[in-house]
């Protein structure tokens, strides 16, 4: 199972890397290959200084341990104490234009094994969009092409799980405008549950760039700044308190650098700060912070 996964995981580093310098031809690139001591490591790279985008960070990892960390195992209690082997792409993009959304994604891989059982072995991942301004262009063409990724009976349900994932309890407000999430996945065997994981991995750059495209030219001044800013702050207490990926890293001991490139270079908290009532600030908040059913579905059922 392996190999043929990270082969995969590798190749699609590099395609997503080049997607994004095809877009920000003078942007800089650093790759930054590391060791864990814990065992395994990884590629992490870098883009800084575009045009485009202000920072994006698309990270390769190989882990593997002794024991999975309480944060793997925490909805599945019976893998405690198993050792595991990970392995993953994850990549977050901040853009400097505030009218381009930031977006995220991850496909990953996990093996818990023990001297006397079987492997258990599951694919998790997805992607996400989280705008700073909302428009209902953006949204409807992301949720259609991960529709396309999966059929329309995964969207579904990986839909509410996203919606119900990248919540923040403590804002009362879902990070962004959602897409795919899921975990877990095993059903149909390996080489259907990897299939799946493959195409929801490949199709992120059609979800994404044609909005980065229509966007990025957007003319912008120094207050739609200072709201991207707010946003992004939104984006780091998610990130910090609730992400089980970045629980996963911190708790395994993995490589810190690595686990915080998610971070935007800048954000704002200010206190008690609240939009103008009726402007494009507030919409964003009452009208896309919030589960939508863009493409007019019936929302599958328990």
């Amino acid at each position: 199972m392996i190999e043929p996964v990270k082969a995969y995981l590798l190749e699609l580093q590099s395609t997503i890397i080049d997607a994004l310098i095809a877009v920000d031809l003078d942007i800089q690139v650093t790759n930054d290959p590391w060791v864990r001591e814990a065992g395994g490591g990884g590629l992490t790279r870098v883009l800084s200084n575009g045009q485009v985008f202000d920072k994006a960070g698309v990270n390769f990892s190989h882990v593997h341990g002794q024991q999975l960390p309480p944060s793997a195992s925490a909805s599945r209690p019976e893998l405690a104490g198993r050792g595991f082997q990970a392995m993953g792409v994850s990549l977050v993009i901040h853009p400097i234009n505030p009218f381009v959304p930031t977006s995220h994604a991850n496909v990953r891989f996990f093996i818990a094994e023990s001297d006397d059982q079987e492997p258990i072995w599951w694919f998790g991942g997805g992607f996400d969009l989280t705008p700073c301004y909302g428009f209902d262009e953006d949204a409807i063409h992301w949720h259609q092409v991960s529709q396309k990724a999966c059929g329309e009976e995964r969207y579904l349900h990986y839909k509410r799980c996203c919606d119900d994932y990248f919540y923040l309890p403590h804002r009362q407000e879902t990070r962004g405008v959602g897409g795919l999430f899921f975990d877990d996945l095993d059903d149909g065997g390996f080489s259907q549950a990897f299939e799946v994981t493959r195409s929801i991995g490949d199709h992120f750059t059609e979800a994404y760039l044609p909005i980065v495209e229509r966007r990025m030219n957007t003319v912008y001044d120094e207050s739609h700044k200072q709201w991207q800013e707010f946003r992004r702050a939104r984006y780091v207490e998610f990130n910090l308190v609730y992400d089980r990926g970045t629980l996963f890293g911190l708790q395994s001991g993995g490589r810190t650098e690595s686990i915080l490139m998610s971070m935007p270079p800048v954000a704002r908290w200010g206190y008690q700060f609240e939009p103008v009532a009726g402007s494009e600030e507030a919409r964003l908040i009452s009208d896309y912070l919030k589960p939508r059913d863009w493409l007019g579905l019936e929302t599958i059922s328990d």
